[in-house]
């Protein structure tokens, strides 16, 4: 994770998108994108205008609850395919 500060251009405020995450998404200089709120949480969603954007899901207590219970009596066997 990196941290980036909001800084202004003209009447606009920016913030740098880095060079790997450009790269990870497939975004280039110039390419249109839409930026949103996710409804959910803080987060800020960056979709290239044609792609649709897929907001964050929030993680029930009880799905968090069954996933610490199955990688608790599953590790050994996930450890094992882990190392194949």
């Amino acid at each position: 994770m990196q941290t980036q500060s909001i800084f202004q251009v003209g009447n606009s405020n920016v913030v740098a998108i880095p060079t790997h995450l450009m790269k990870d998404l497939g975004l280039k200089n110039g390419q249109k994108v839409v930026v949103e709120k996710s409804p959910d949480t803080d987060a800020v969603i960056v979709t290239p205008v044609g792609r649709k954007a897929v907001a964050p899901t929030k993680i029930t207590r009880e799905f968090e609850q069954w996933l610490h219970s199955f990688l608790d009596e599953d590790k050994e066997l996930l450890d094992e395919l882990a190392t194949r």
